[in-house]
């Protein structure tokens, strides 16, 4: 008698499970869905930055044959105050930020809509405004905390220790504000039926967007449904409501139909969110052997007036590398520009720019390798906890990226090009909130797994499914899932890099308890047989372990010594990710978090008009992003990495980290290149050839 071993679905690269809907056409995003009598909204926005509205002319709009109303604050339901004020659209006259919505004309059709909304004509009051961020500024302040963690740390005494090293960097360092643009724009459909409303919602978290709209129109949280079936990415963005939704929800019900919106992708720029600019300075002081003594990290970052979103920008420099001495300190300035919010890498992007820069700075007055000055500076233990790693990879990273890189790359020179590689470290932490899931046995031989996760195309579909093959050990093929509806059982957003851990931890354990239900009724009953569980109790356990994802980026770049311009050769990020559930979706991640670090590296700025008073450059024929002329080789690896402590699933974070580190790689190549060192992103030619 032989037995038949069953192949594991984890680690096997298999069919994405919703590719044949997508590529079909058949998968359903937010503004998709078919719903009879449909309107439309078109939004009216601000064209001053700071002031009051005075008076609104709409007599126009409501004319126009199919305008079926003009919504402005003189006649929008009143809201709930929300902890975010940027969300109390439409409940008074005060205009915050140029671009923020004070109207909304609902209509038969789109191009009605937007006609009837340029007709509408509003006076304000204007007053001065404030758009600049300066570490000096007046109002600069020290937060109340940063993503729920201290806003500042000390530990030693920096000042002293820098005061007394053998070598010592001590620099400024700055980062352009960017915009997400997600390849779906934001979307909302809202359908009332009674005191009850169904929101088809472009959303990374659909119980958070239910509980917003429950408390701002005072509903029971069960007759606010939100489906969230599809996403066409998100960035982090998408991981919150925007103040359209909100619009969108309050019209349809004045208006007693379905309304719907797709936002522009200019719209987007004011509404959607964006990362903070930010200025940062970095200290970093050694002994004579490359000893770190010494880590500082000052940032300073712009929120709006509305609500207070501080980017992490100090997080790497806390826990990254051993120093006896560390200093992190976050100062906000707010102005009057909407509300930064996270970004893809929120904090460690823009961070890790700053500090591995001065690393590198601080590797060349000593005089040492910077893989070498980084392998030396390893931290034990995490230094900020004092809980030790449930793994860390980062040393192999950058040991087995170094071989197959081929490092060092001398300088050297082809034609009119000059060519010089870089490195970078990188660092994402590894979150996981309480999540549930439920599992079916279905009569047909089925399984269904329940969970209101959401997959804005990272693949969630995907993995969730292996996760659940493996533990009731049937095929893959076998194994439905239904995500992305509130109604479902609930899950935290898809953000942070938690979704695989959060999701796959409550799937693993409903799995299991469904596989111990099925061996205990010894057979499956007419109608199936389901479990459910929730992972909030085993994660209110002390946590004994401190845990991170880990990489490594390398970096090659030619730049032209005439006119400044500067290709990235060639990209390999190294990778410490723990358990890879699926290695074509894991490889997607960390390419397309890479692919991106080369934009912010040396393409993506969203530029300010002072007298404006907005970002202006608002569409892709002014914003520009790397495309694939940009991206000649990218390489991406990981090291084999289990980790029986980080959670049940074994998995790190994979979206954000491969966004970690690129631009530092980036920038230090480009010193190596041509002796240039930019401390200022993104790196365009004219701040390379102002300095030769």
């Amino acid at each position: 008698m032989t037995t038949t071993v069953r192949t594991l679905s984890v680690g096997a690269s298999l069919e994405r499970a919703d590719a044949r809907l997508k590529v079909t056409g058949q998968a359903l995003y937010a503004h998709e869905y078919p719903v009879e009598g449909v309107a439309y909204a078109a939004l009216i926005q601000a064209t001053i930055a700071r002031g009051t509205i005075e008076s609104i002319d709409d007599g126009a709009a409501r004319e126009l044959p199919g305008v079926l109303a003009v919504l402005t604050h003189e006649n929008a339901l009143a809201l709930v105050p929300p902890e975010n004020r940027e969300l109390a659209v439409l409940q008074s006259p005060r205009v915050s930020y140029r671009g923020q919505i004070v109207g909304a004309v609902i209509a038969e059709r789109l191009e009605i809509a937007r006609e009837a909304a340029a007709l509408v004509r509003l006076r304000y009051a204007t007053e001065p405004h404030d758009v600049e961020l300066s570490p000096d500024h007046p109002r600069l302040r020290r937060p109340k905390s940063v993503i729920g963690s201290p806003a500042d740390t000390d530990h030693g005494d920096l000042e002293s220790a820098v005061a007394g090293a053998a070598v010592s960097v001590d620099e400024r360092y700055t980062t352009a504000a960017v915009h997400a643009n997600p390849m779906e724009p934001h979307a909302t459909l809202a359908v009332w039926d009674g005191d009850s409303v169904t929101i088809y919602e472009s959303s990374q978290f659909a119980a958070g967007a239910q509980s917003a709209v429950a408390a701002a129109f005072e509903l029971k949280r069960e007759n606010v449904r939100v489906i969230s079936g599809y996403v066409g990415g998100g960035f982090g963005s998408k991981g919150y409501p925007r103040p359209h939704m909100f619009v969108v929800v309050m019209a349809a019900k004045l208006c007693g139909r379905p309304v719907k919106i797709a936002l522009t992708r200019r719209q987007m720029y004011p509404i959607a969110g964006y990362r903070t600019p930010t200025t940062q300075r970095v200290r970093v002081a050694a002994d004579s052997d490359g000893r770190l003594v010494a880590v500082g990290h000052d940032a300073c970052v712009q929120i709006s007036r509305l609500h207070e979103f501080v980017e992490p920008v100090g997080f790497d420099a806390r826990t990254l590398y051993r120093a006896e001495n560390r200093s992190t300190s976050h100062r906000i300035v707010d102005l009057d520009v909407p509300s930064p919010g996270f970004v893809r890498g929120p904090g460690h992007v823009p961070g890790s720019f700053g500090l591995e820069s001065a690393m590198d700075e601080l590797a060349e007055r000593l005089g040492i390798d910077p893989i070498e000055l980084r392998l030396r500076n390893q931290p034990d233990i995490d230094q900020e906890s004092g809980l030790p790693f449930s793994s860390h990879g980062l040393a192999t990273c950058l040991r087995e990226g170094a071989e197959r890189f081929g490092w060092p790359r001398p300088k050297r020179r082809e034609g009119g090009w000059l060519i010089g590689a870089g490195v970078a470290a990188a660092s994402f932490p590894c979150y996981q909130q309480a999540s549930s899931a439920t599992a079916r046995a279905e009569p047909g031989g089925r399984f269904t797994v329940q969970i209101d996760a959401t997959d804005i195309g990272t693949g969630a579909r995907t993995v969730l499914a292996q996760i659940a093959a493996d533990e009731l050990d049937v095929p893959y093929e076998l194994v439905d899932l239904e995500l992305g509806d509130s109604r479902l059982p609930y899950a935290i957003g898809a953000f942070g890099s938690m979704g695989t851990a959060s999701w796959g931890h409550a799937v693993l354990d409903a799995c299991r308890a469904l596989r111990l239900a099925l061996d205990e009724a010894g057979e499956l009953p007419d109608d199936g047989l389901e479990a459910s569980a929730n992972t909030a109790e085993a994660l209110k356990a002390p946590k004994r372990y401190s845990s991170a994802a880990f990489g490594a980026q390398f970096a090659e770049v030619r730049v032209d010594s005439v006119t400044g311009e500067t290709r990235v050769s060639e990209l390999l990020g190294m990778f410490a990710v723990g358990k890879v559930i699926s290695p074509p979706l894991a490889r997607s991640q960390l390419l397309g978090g890479m692919t991106w670090g080369i934009g912010a590296a040396l393409l993506e700025e969203s530029v300010m008009d002072v007298g404006f008073g907005d970002y202006v450059n608002c569409d892709f024929a002014s914003y520009h992003i790397a495309s694939c002329a940009d991206v000649e080789r990218l390489e991406v690896r990981w090291i084999d990495e289990e980790d029986a402590h980080v959670n049940p699933v074994g998995a790190k974070g994979i979206g954000e980290l491969g966004h970690v580190g690129v631009a530092a790689a980036i920038a230090n190549a480009v010193y190596a290149a041509t002796g240039v060192r930019v401390r200022d992103l993104p790196i365009t030619p004219e701040k390379l050839l102002t300095r030769n």
